[in-house]
């Protein structure tokens, strides 16, 4: 699967913001945009050029397929499937990311980032109904139960999660029961779940649109 393999922190610091893509990390000091919140490269310490139209369009989609960590075709993707659907293209785009298993992982608080949620899927360690799934964008449904394999439940990344996700927002969709790394899906999630970070989907609409 092709991925991301770079330091992730160089795509906060380009978006200018923080995507909480390292964990723990992004909420201490040693955050990069923290220490250097300049665009990397070469001049990335000149002043950034004020962004119109286009630029801004494409710097919003990018914020957005970055932070669910997803490559250009897959976003597209489902981009093309929200237009299919009924109601608003961006909320229906944003409301299917949401509902991807590792970003639901990632909101249960068994992992830091979606990236660990995403490795805690592909290794079989997460159970859908009961049964394995590996698929990090499966589509979960009204009734789903998600929860983690016994055999994960003192490991210490998970353990480290379970202690940052006590300072975040719960998911309302979501009817977590932290004592047993379970959660049920009560119902699907709304576009107004989804607040960190703050995104602009019309602009991606757009952007698609031209």
């Amino acid at each position: 699967m092709a991925r991301h393999r770079d330091a992730v922190c160089r795509l906060c610091r380009r978006e200018g913001q923080k995507l909480f893509l390292k964990g723990l990390r992004c909420f201490t000091e040693k955050c990069a945009i923290e220490k250097r919140n300049f665009v990397p490269g070469q001049h990335g310490q000149a002043r950034r050029a004020k962004m119109v139209g286009y630029g801004v369009q494409l710097r919003e989609k990018q914020k957005v397929k970055r932070t669910y960590g997803l490559l250009e075709r897959q976003f597209r993707n489902y981009f093309e499937k929200a237009q299919r659907m009924k109601g608003a293209t961006g909320s229906n785009l944003m409301v299917t990311l949401e509902r991807r298993l590792d970003n639901a992982v990632y909101r249960m608080g068994l992992a830091g980032s979606r990236s660990q949620a995403r490795q805690l899927v592909l290794h079989g360690h997460i159970r859908v109904k009961g049964q394995k799934v590996n698929i990090p964008s499966y589509q979960v449904q009204i009734g789903d139960e998600i929860a983690l394999k016994d055999g994960m439940h003192e490991n210490a990344m998970i353990l480290e999660a379970r202690n940052l996700a006590k300072s975040q927002g719960v998911a309302p969709w979501l009817d977590i029961d932290p004592a047993n790394f379970k959660a049920r899906v009560v119902a699907l999630p709304r576009r107004e779940d989804v607040q960190t970070p703050p995104m602009n989907e019309q602009l991606i609409v757009e952007l698609y649109s031209k």
